[in-house]
């Protein structure tokens, strides 16, 4: 069924139908930033335990960005995908390097705070 909504999403996109940034792969381990995709969000769920969210920032940097969904562990974050795998993430994400993003991710979309936008252009991180 996963792959039925991917494929539905996508093609609705392709048609101006339907705008995302991110979709939704659920996996069991925490990814490797070169198995993370391009648009995609990464959910970490290892024994019906959702760990991680991880993704590349939407900034100039291009950086993994690994938030915590623990409900233990602070910092956390809380991901949620509706049934075309379009997540929103809260609260919002912060990037503390020399990115300085700050956005929402809200149905897929990379949703820009006011002051959130890179200030200057810093290069692409090796993915």
């Amino acid at each position: 069924m996963t792959a039925m909504h991917r494929k539905l999403a996508k093609v609705l996109k392709a048609l101006g139908l339907l705008r995302y940034d991110l979709l939704v792969r659920r996996v069991s381990h925490y990814p490797r930033s070169d198995e993370v995709e391009a648009g995609e969000l990464v959910h970490v769920v290892d024994g019906g335990v959702e760990k991680w969210a991880c993704f590349h920032c939407p900034g100039a940097c291009g950086a993994m960005i690994p938030l915590n969904l623990n409900p233990k562990r602070r910092p956390r974050w809380s991901v949620k995908s509706d049934w075309l795998l379009r997540p929103s993430i809260s609260p919002s994400v912060h990037q503390q390097n020399d990115c300085a993003c700050h956005f929402w991710i809200r149905s897929g979309r990379v949703d820009w705070c006011a002051d959130g936008r890179p200030r200057r252009k810093v290069p692409r991180q090796h993915r």
